[in-house]
């Protein structure tokens, strides 16, 4: 199993009172990531940026690490 760290960008948007999760963007290192967070917080209710482990053959993702947030952003660890 071949696993590999991945940043990602999550913005949230507000709908009908509840946080919603936008679409995901993908950065090149945690310094892109916060960047890319830091320039979208203005557009968006919250933005979080994450390292996360990323299983290249399922794709699945795991053990989210926060980098950065601005604003409201939901509990990837809850779900």
């Amino acid at each position: 199993m071949a696993n590999a760290e991945k940043f990602i960008i999550l913005p949230y948007r507000k709908n009908r009172g509840n946080l919603v999760p936008g679409e995901m963007r993908q950065a090149s290192n945690s310094v892109s990531a916060e960047k890319i967070a830091s320039a979208m917080a203005q557009r968006f209710v919250g933005v979080a940026a994450y390292a996360v482990i990323v299983d290249e053959e399922t794709g699945d993702m795991s053990s989210p690490r926060l980098l950065a947030r601005y604003g409201e952003i939901a509990d990837l660890n809850a779900a």
